[in-house]
C-alpha cells in the first residue's frame, strides 16, 4: 500500500485542488480521503495495509535572512542636459518618426558600430533608422517615409516613451 510519505503527498496535492474527494483501491486495500471545508477526513477500512517507514528526527539549521542585493547604475560623468534643437523653418514637410512602445533608444545595432541613421541621412519607407528595446526584444523601427533625417530627437540609450517622436525626417513633395 501506500507509505505516510505517500499519503501526505496526496493530502497536499487534494488541498492544492478543487477535488473534494479521492479513493484508491489496491488488492484488498482501500483508502478513501474526502475533504471538507475545515480539514481533511482520512478514511480507511480494517483491511488496508500501511507501511511506516521509520523515520529520522530532522533538526532544522537556523538560517539568517538574506539582503537582496540591488545595483544601482551610477553616471560615470554628469551631463547638463541640452536644450531641445529648434525645428527648421519649414515644419509642413516634416513627418516625425515616433516610437511605437516604451523602451530603450539605440541609433545603432551595437555598441561600437555606427548609428542605423544622422542628420542628413536620406531614407526609404523601409529603411531601419533605430532600435526600441522593450522587455530584451529588440524592434527595429522603421522611417515610415521617404526624405532626408533632420534632426536626431533623443540620445543613444535613452527611455523613450509610447508615441515620442525620435526623428524629424523632411519629406520630398
Amino acid at each position: 500500500m501506500l507509505t505516510i510519505y505517500e499519503l501526505r503527498e496526496l493530502v497536499k496535492l487534494l488541498e492544492q485542488t478543487d477535488v473534494e474527494s479521492i479513493e484508491v483501491k489496491h488488492e484488498d486495500a482501500r483508502l478513501a480521503i474526502k475533504r471538507r471545508t475545515t480539514g481533511s477526513v482520512v478514511q480507511t477500512t480494517p483491511t488496508a495495509k500501511v507501511v511506516v517507514a521509520p523515520v529520522k528526527a530532522v533538526v532544522p539549521t537556523p538560517v539568517a535572512p538574506v539582503k537582496p542585493v540591488v545595483e544601482v547604475a551610477r553616471p560615470t560623468s554628469v551631463e547638463t542636459p541640452k536644450a531641445p534643437a529648434q525645428p527648421t523653418e519649414n515644419t509642413e514637410n516634416l513627418h516625425k518618426v515616433t516610437s511605437p512602445m516604451v523602451g530603450t533608444f539605440y541609433a545603432a545595432p551595437a555598441a561600437d558600430a555606427a548609428p542605423y541613421v544622422s542628420v542628413g541621412s536620406r531614407v526609404e519607407k523601409s529603411t531601419i533608422v533605430c532600435i526600441v528595446e522593450a522587455m530584451k526584444l529588440f524592434n527595429e523601427i522603421e522611417a515610415e517615409v521617404s526624405g532626408e533625417i533632420v534632426q536626431v530627437l533623443v540620445e543613444n540609450g535613452q527611455l523613450v516613451d509610447l508615441g515620442q517622436p525620435l526623428f524629424l525626417v523632411k519629406t520630398a513633395q
